[in-house]
């Protein structure tokens, strides 16, 4: 049986980097890891209440923490269309009620949703809680990713699919998804979305290139 592993931590240090970026000492570490914690739980609780219910392209693509001496700083890949200067003000408000450190959070907006596995996850969640049949849920999901330069994608549903009483796993793929590659630049994410006949899972694998 072949061993699991995240597509992103693999690739560490060749097509991927770290999303929080520090250093503490042994005994302080575990602090640092639940201040992280708490600032991307805050950002994305903040963000959730500005996006609409039912939007299905907009979200939080990555949030990334870098942490100096006496500030830290925080970047955020967002698609929103509609986040303003003083949402960001706010924003900074309700995050630095959190911390000691002074903080700067940076707003960059993404241009084509689809082209990132959160926001397509996000899509499938809505899909399936519509009832759509989750085949033509990945289908429509891979058609929307050929005009994002991708590679390509691998779509993975797992649970009980349909109402059926004994869960399964489903999957569909488009193009080349070379897992094996630790060279290939691979996007992932997986997610979870409660239906009316329990929780299933999203997983999406998007390849983007191969660095040589």
């Amino acid at each position: 049986m072949g061993q699991k592993v995240n597509p992103l931590v693999l690739r560490l240090g060749t097509t991927q980097s770290y999303h929080s970026l520090w250093f503490e000492q042994p005994k302080a570490y575990s602090k640092g890891l639940q201040e992280d914690k708490k600032i991307r739980n805050s950002i994305k609780n903040y963000v959730q209440k500005k996006i609409r219910i039912y939007s299905e392209r907009e979200g939080i693509v990555c949030i990334k923490i870098q942490k100096g001496i006496d500030e830290i700083r925080v970047i955020i890949s967002l698609v929103f269309q509609k986040f303003f200067k003083k949402d960001l003000e706010e924003l900074q408000r309700n995050v630095q009620k959190e911390l000691n450190q002074k903080l700067r959070i940076t707003i960059t907006q993404i241009g084509n949703p689809y082209g990132h596995p959160n926001i397509l996850s996000k899509f499938i969640a809505g899909q399936l809680k519509n009832r759509v049949s989750f085949r033509k849920a990945m289908k429509k999901a891979i058609k929307l990713t050929q005009g994002a330069g991708t590679d390509g994608v691998k779509i993975q549903i797992a649970g009980r699919i349909d109402g059926k009483d004994i869960a399964r796993v489903e999957w569909v793929r488009e193009g080349r998804v070379p897992l094996h590659n630790v060279r290939a630049k691979i996007d992932y994410c997986s997610s979870a979305v409660r239906t009316l006949y329990g929780v299933l899972g999203i997983k999406i694998w998007k390849f983007v290139n191969e660095s040589l």
